[in-house]
């Protein structure tokens, strides 16, 4: 069976094949040892920017400063190891958000990924580098204003566009009520739509889907949508590049289907979560005093937040899972071993090509 029968993804001047993005994790779960693994298998790899420097031990005024140094750091290093595409996720939310995106288009990126928020004005920062920039949504509509914001005041299109439905991990760009009454609208719905308004444009704009994609499986299923292309993070996790503590990789081995829960951030977003004690203290109501020295998220009030979301995160990179949770997308659970991230993409293309075969022998008998 020929498992070299994936696609590429186009992105411009960029090929990437196997046609997978892999997702930004912050706080420290994605950096330059997951992105380089992931670049050298031909997918593109993706360091996430948020909260990259020890801000919890130099609170204050450092915090910007810190987080700019350590994003170029890391983007330096995964260059060293590899010569293959390397993005930045830079989620919209943070407080430091321009001096990051300002950071990795001085590094010479390949993409900028950019979501948590509409990146309305993030073409101005380009300062006439060839980085591919490219918004996540999860709706048609909100592409839309931002194609149209893009095109009108910077001349420019999005490059591709990741459409991150209600099953990924971390904040979700969804109503807590939709999510857990599970009323929010399918991927698969999501993705049609935008991709209507991605094919009116010329030359057409890649659309990348994302959230709860777990297996080759997944993958055909989503390129017959239409897609040029799939965002996968949750299945990274639990390979032995990925920069987290082990004690994180181990929660989404322990994890059972039922463990995957949701929680309101004090961001005011919907999270999905592994669930532990931790999570039943949060969701009981208990409070952890904490005074704020940086604001690193836009929508974080310190004065009503229940808990430092900045501290829990960097506390879960540490693997002090008493302090804090585990970010994970809706099949955490699924993961059952800890292996190399060429293992893991042989298996997704061995995966891919078993599910195409099967669908061509169902088509045949019909």
């Amino acid at each position: 069976m020929d498992i070299d029968c994936m696609p590429t993804l186009k992105i411009g001047n960029l090929e990437i094949c196997p046609p997978i993005i892999q997702g930004g994790m912050g706080v420290r779960v994605s950096g330059a040892s997951l992105a380089s693994a992931v670049a050298n298998t031909g997918c593109a790899g993706v360091i996430a920017s948020a909260g990259l420097g020890q801000f919890e031990d130099f609170p204050g005024s450092k915090f910007s400063q810190l987080n700019a140094e350590a994003l170029k750091n890391e983007i330096r290093k995964a260059r060293s190891l590899t010569n293959g595409i390397i993005g930045v996720n830079i989620m919209v939310a943070l407080a430091d958000y321009e001096n990051l995106v300002k950071t990795a288009v001085a590094e010479n990126v390949d993409m900028i990924i950019s979501g948590a928020g509409l990146p309305l004005n993030l073409p101005q920062f380009l300062d006439g580098k060839d980085v591919k920039l490219i918004p996540v949504v999860s709706s048609a509509r909100t592409f839309n204003i931002i194609c149209k914001r893009w095109s009108n005041h910077f001349n420019k299109l999005p490059d591709a566009v990741i459409v991150e439905g209600p099953q990924a991990g971390g904040h979700l760009g969804y109503s807590n009520e939709s999510i857990v009454n599970k009323t929010a609208p399918a991927l698969e719905q999501i993705v049609k739509e935008v991709i209507k308004v991605a094919d009116s444009f010329e030359p057409k704009i890649p659309v990348i889907a994302a959230g709860g994609i777990f297996d080759g499986k997944d993958i055909a299923r989503f390129l017959k949508l239409g897609v040029s292309g799939v965002q996968m993070a949750t299945r990274f996790v639990c390979t032995d590049e990925c920069d987290v503590h082990t004690n994180f990789k181990q929660a989404y081995l322990d994890a059972g289907a039922d463990d995957v829960t949701i929680i309101q951030s004090p961001v005011g977003l919907p999270g999905r979560v592994i669930n532990n004690a931790f999570v039943e203290k949060i969701k009981q109501g208990k409070t952890i005093p904490f005074k704020c020295a940086y604001q690193c998220l836009r929508t974080c009030n310190p004065q009503k937040a229940p808990y430092c979301i900045a501290k829990v995160l960097a506390n879960a990179a540490k693997g002090k899972l008493d302090e804090s949770f585990a970010f994970a997308g809706s099949n955490a659970y699924r993961c059952k071993e800890i292996i190399p991230v060429k293992t893991l993409v042989e298996k997704l293309k061995e995966e891919f090509a078993l599910a195409m075969s099967s669908e061509k022998s169902a088509a045949i008998i019909l």
